[in-house]
């Protein structure tokens, strides 16, 4: 099981409730610093889930912890009849979301929805093609959630993640443990409002299952044919699984 890590340590609030607090608090500034953070680097990773979802020619795209959107925005503008949705607990991300499409073309076909992952509001076996982006480890109970996408991913569909891992080889492992437990909350009490939030994200991506780790939990819940691959030295994964 993944360690459980909670955004507002002197909170009474359970960690769902904390974690939409935490983004509400930082989503005017979420896209900015992810681009500083990153180096610009996530742009990369999210192209490779493009082209992998892309590839399948699905009808319906669900994307869970959607954020401000930049992946759904990705799959409407190059899926041209495939009906996409992006969901997330965060009423202040999906308001960025919103923003960004409310005058786009593909906008009938891209909805923004504010829904609990662990608890979605469809029908079993709804969605050709489903994907997380940096949101699988702020689920309160992983196993649920991933049940729950399980539930809605129609047999024979597409699951992928994108995730932050620990890249496990010298210098990189080093390189990786200063900027992220030194470098990157710095920059998020400088440039964010919410002081506690990027030590948070820090701190969730070291505690949180990666690699085979990651797969066993995968196929635990069913999944099969479950596959990783790290990207830039280890410091992301994808992960790919599909649903008999």
């Amino acid at each position: 099981m993944a360690k459980s890590v909670n955004p507002y340590k002197d909170s009474d609030l359970n960690k769902k409730a904390q974690v939409e607090q935490m983004f509400d608090n930082i989503s005017n500034r979420y896209d900015g610093l992810n681009r500083v953070i990153t180096f610009g680097i996530d742009q990369k990773w999210r192209r490779k889930v493009v082209k992998m979802i892309v590839a399948q020619d699905p009808e319906t795209v669900l994307d869970i912890a959607t954020g401000t959107g930049d992946l759904a925005i990705a799959f409407a503008q190059r899926l041209d009849k495939a009906k996409v949705t992006g969901l997330d607990i965060s009423e202040g991300m999906l308001s960025v979301a919103r923003k960004k499409t409310a005058a786009a073309s593909f906008a009938d076909r891209l909805e923004f929805v504010k829904a609990d992952s662990e608890a979605m509001p469809y029908p079993d076996n709804h969605f050709d093609a489903i994907t997380v982006s940096f949101g699988i480890r702020n689920f309160e109970n992983l196993e649920k959630g991933l049940a729950e996408i399980l539930r809605v991913l129609k047999p024979g569909g597409l699951f992928v993640v994108l995730e932050t891992s620990v890249p496990e080889k010298f210098p990189y492992k080093q390189g990786y443990k200063f900027y992220s437990k030194g470098i990157l909350p710095l920059i998020g009490k400088l440039f964010s409002k919410d002081k506690v939030a990027y030590g948070y994200l820090s701190e969730s991506a070291a505690a949180f299952p990666y690699g085979e780790r990651l797969n066993n939990i995968f196929a635990k819940i069913g999944f099969i044919e479950t596959e990783n691959k790290p990207q830039t030295f280890g410091v992301a994964t994808i992960y790919t699984a599909t649903k008999a």
